[in-house]
């Protein structure tokens, strides 16, 4: 473990070096001085002299040495956060300033749930490509639990999601845009796309399931259903966090599949798959804009939200 005591922490920030953070972050993801080594091009010395240069200004351990690799300790898990942080937010200034010089409108990063992208998020997108066409968009995620985490990592700048426990109020703003609707659904030629009546108990007896893991909305909805019919588990489950991969799982399989119906909605215009006759009337929570707050945004951050919530109002009933 170093030994020194920690410098004041202007000195600190004086010192620390772009070469420290990516060191940090490679050896984060790598967990393995060797590795990390080879993906920053230097000698396995040279790396383990800087790691022992960083732990000497933090003054404490940041990773376990193990007899097959490291692993960070709680306080080295912190750094890494800044780290990642520190790095995206650099890259993305690199990228913003190349665009705008190239005579482009600039930058924007943006991460969503399956859910919500088909319809809403798509279409404001559209619409400000026609409008801006050099403006660079990034788009990224899947569920909330990945786009929300892209939002802490600072690699995105707008997150359309659902909150969780991670999006506090003295962190981040929440501004619902609108909700979805679960289906029950099964390959188009499987044998339950023929029956007209269907009992959640018969699924859960005799079917198997792909669901998302438990911490999802949509898996939380469908829990609450089935302890609400006093139903066991079913006990053929397989999770799965990516809504691509499930949809294509449904193809091969046997197993029943609950999904928003916007996540669905392109496989039932196709008539890849069929909404059984069940109903999950446990409700989703709403999904909307999740920003970083304190944080100003750039102009064409805030036209694409302004953009999101005029199409939200337009789409609401009523």
């Amino acid at each position: 473990m170093a030994s020194d005591a920690p410098m004041p922490l202007r000195s600190l920030f004086n010192r620390l070096r772009y070469r420290h953070l990516l060191m940090l972050v490679t050896l984060g993801s790598s967990e393995n001085l060797h590795r990390a080594s080879q993906a920053l091009g230097i000698s396995q010395p040279a790396a383990t002299r800087m790691l022992r240069d960083i732990e000497a200004m933090f003054g404490c351990e940041l990773f376990e040495r193990l007899p097959k690799g490291t692993r960070p300790t709680t306080l080295g898990r912190e750094l890494l956060r800044f780290a990642q942080a520190s790095l995206t937010s650099l890259d993305r200034c690199a990228e913003e300033l190349a665009a705008r010089q190239q005579g482009g409108y600039g930058y924007l990063s943006i991460g969503t749930i399956v859910g919500a992208a088909p319809g809403l998020v798509m279409d404001a997108i559209a619409q400000t490509k026609a409008r801006y066409p050099q403006l660079r968009i990034r788009i990224m995620g899947d569920t909330s639990d990945q786009v929300i985490s892209l939002l802490e990592q600072r690699r995105i700048d707008i997150a359309i999601a659902r909150r969780s426990d991670a999006t506090d109020d003295a962190h981040y703003s929440f501004q619902p845009l609108g909700n979805e609707r679960l289906l029950v659904v099964v390959r188009r030629d499987h044998t339950l796309a023929r029956r007209r009546k269907l009992a959640l108990e018969e699924l859960v007896r005799d079917w198997p399931w792909i669901l998302q893991p438990m911490s999802s909305p949509a898996r939380l909805a469908f829990e609450q259903t089935r302890q609400a019919q006093q139903l066991p588990p079913p006990q053929d489950v397989t999770e799965c966090s990516s809504v691509y991969s499930m949809q294509q799982l449904i193809q091969l399989t046997d197993a029943v599949m609950v999904l928003s119906e916007s996540a669905l909605r392109d496989y039932l215009e196709m008539k890849l798959v069929v909404a059984l006759p069940v109903a999950i009337p446990a409700e989703l929570a709403p999904f909307g804009i999740i920003l970083r707050k304190n944080e100003t945004m750039t102009r064409e951050q805030a036209r694409f939200v302004d953009l999101l919530q005029k199409l939200a109002r337009s789409a609401a009933p009523g």
